[in-house]
Formats: C-alpha cells, structure tokens, sequence
C-alpha cells in the first residue's frame, strides 16, 4: 500500500495502533474539505507492539492539542510546508483539561449548576490520572 506524501500539512504519528480513528472522530476530521489519510496498524520500530497509526491531514488547519495529548500523550505532530517537515512536535498530557471530558459523579457541582465548564486536572503524571477540580473525581 502506497500512501503519497502531502504538500502543505499536518501529519500526526505515532498513535498508539488502534487509536487513530477515536481521534478521527473527536477532532472533527470527517467535516474537513480536504484529504485526510488514516493509517491504522502501520509497522513501527519504536512502539513496543511494532504498529501505530498515522493521520496525514492534507491542509494546514487548527488542531487541539489538548484532545491529541489527553487520548494519546506522545503523538508526534509534524508540520509539512512545500513538502518540507519544517516542525516537529512531541505532545504530552496537558495539566488541565476543559471540555472534553464530563463529570460522572452525580454529587458534583457541574451536574447541578449546569454552566459550570466540567474542568478536570492532571494529579498523576506517571498514570495518567485526571481529577475534577470540583468534586476530585477521577475521569474515566
């Protein structure tokens, strides 16, 4: 199988295999007008499962890296002008996230006061633990 290279871009790679169309779908990707390139069980040597996939975005647009860092922390997000990677990434988790993600606890205060953003914070780094900031529930 032969995918060709993009021009102007974004590719996002190493996806841990099987997440590549969960992040599809949460970014938004099928409403873009322009090609979009999922790539699942691609060979890798650097994941320990030797596959990855791989998303190639033929467009320059916004992406939140906020999402990408909190379902798959240590994507790497190349950015391709004139067919040039002129930017490479790393993401890791961010500290907060906001949005995303709902509170489960019906104690909580953002199931009553329904204005309220649902505000989660990461408390452990090492397993990827996010808590609410109101109630200190842990995310699912």
């Amino acid at each position: 199988m032969t995918v060709s290279p993009i021009e102007n871009g974004i590719v996002l790679d190493h996806i841990t295999a099987g997440k590549g169309m969960e992040l599809y779908k949460v970014l938004g990707l099928a409403e873009l007008d322009c090609l979009v390139a999922v790539i699942n069980n691609a060979y890798s040597k650097k994941s320990p499962t030797g596959k990855k996939d791989i998303i190639k975005i033929d467009a320059q647009i916004d992406l939140d890296f906020d999402i990408i860092g909190y379902i798959d922390p240590g994507i790497t997000v190349n950015i391709i002008k004139n067919g040039v990677n002129t930017k490479m990434e790393k993401i890791d988790p961010p500290e907060t996230i906001e949005g995303i993600i709902k509170c489960k606890n019906p104690r909580c205060i953002t199931s009553v006061e329904q204005e309220l953003p649902h505000i989660f914070k990461l408390t452990d780094r090492e397993n990827m633990v996010y808590r609410c900031i109101y109630c200190e529930s842990k995310a699912k």
